[in-house]
């Protein structure tokens, strides 16, 4: 019988089910059928959609780099990110041709993947105007009141190792918090961290490539 689940993966948590150093994983907050695993991964520091499942061609689809799939990432960076983007300072400076931070990220960056040099692929980014609506992370950001920071929204259709944190902080925000909130049109809307979703094939199948 096929499984599919949307869950919120909370902070420093394994997106693994077998413990490794002491570390939390999914199996301290899903109980789920044993063979079922996580599609993909986020990384232990980040936070937000995962799908499980034992669908192995779900897995393939959403796994292969030659089917693309847009993935939405929350992501909180320190700094002041509107003030960047419209200042003369960042105009004048030389960056990227002086181009803001927003355009260099829709542009694509270079960043290191396994050693190497690589230029990632054009990508939609956007600054919210207010801080999204987030579950308060466990333990929360450290505050610092002489700092300023910002929330971004980043539309990507890869996703190589850390390539968010990376991205943000080639282009000089380094990233303070990292919520994966979309895969195409799944999303983690009204879940709180250690939540999950059981979804029908169709559902997860539609929502994904419709």
């Amino acid at each position: 019988m096929l499984h599919y689940f949307i869950i919120y993966k909370p902070f420093q948590v394994l997106s693994q089910f077998t413990s490794e150093g002491g570390k939390r994983t999914l199996k301290d907050y899903f109980a789920v059928p044993t063979d079922v695993y996580a599609v993909g991964r986020l990384d232990y520091d980040s936070e937000g959609l995962l799908l499980l499942t034992n669908d192995k061609q779900l897995n393939h689809r959403l796994l292969d780099p030659r089917f693309a799939h847009e993935r939405e990432y929350w992501v909180q960076v320190e700094g002041d990110l509107k003030s960047h983007e419209f200042s003369a300072e960042s105009q004048e400076s030389g960056e990227e041709g002086g181009q803001s931070a927003i355009q260099q990220l829709e542009q694509g960056v270079m960043i290191a993947v396994d050693g190497k040099s690589y230029r990632t692929k054009p990508c939609r980014a956007m600054v919210f105007d207010e801080p999204p609506a987030v579950p308060e992370r466990n333990p929360p950001i450290r505050y610092r009141k002489n700092v300023p920071d910002s929330w971004l929204k980043l539309v990507l259709t890869e996703g190589k190792n850390r390539q968010v944190r990376k991205m943000t902080a080639q282009v000089g925000f380094p990233t303070l918090r990292l919520i994966r909130y979309r895969i195409e049109q799944l999303t983690i809307e009204g879940l709180q961290p250690g939540d999950m979703q059981i979804l029908t094939r169709s559902a997860v199948y539609s929502g994904l490539f419709s």
